[in-house]
């Protein structure tokens, strides 16, 4: 499988977080039907300096560029115009080690 870095910037405006917030329940379902068909590697919140959510950063893999594609299409942060800037760069996971 191919595997991606994907980091989307969440917008400046007012009304940024409540966007945020309001779809963040349908975005973690999506990461755990990610995690079901074995797309999904890892991510977390992008972070400013009070803590506040201001992105997030992703590290998927698909089989295809045409499942990339497809779950972008999906993925409700950009659909919902969560995301202002999305940038999707190959990678490659080296080590993995999960921490609880």
């Amino acid at each position: 499988m191919k595997q991606y870095i994907i980091t989307g910037y969440d917008h400046t405006d007012e009304g940024a977080i409540d966007r945020r917030m309001a779809v963040r329940p349908q975005h973690l379902e999506g990461a755990k039907e990610l995690k079901a068909n074995n797309n999904y590697i890892m991510g977390g919140a992008i972070l400013d300096d009070e803590g506040k959510m201001i992105g997030s950063v992703m590290v998927l893999q698909f089989e295809t560029e045409e499942e990339l594609e497809a779950w972008k299409k999906r993925e409700i942060y950009i659909t919902a115009g969560v995301w202002e800037t999305v940038e999707v760069k190959p990678f490659r996971v080296v080590y993995s080690t999960q921490v609880n």
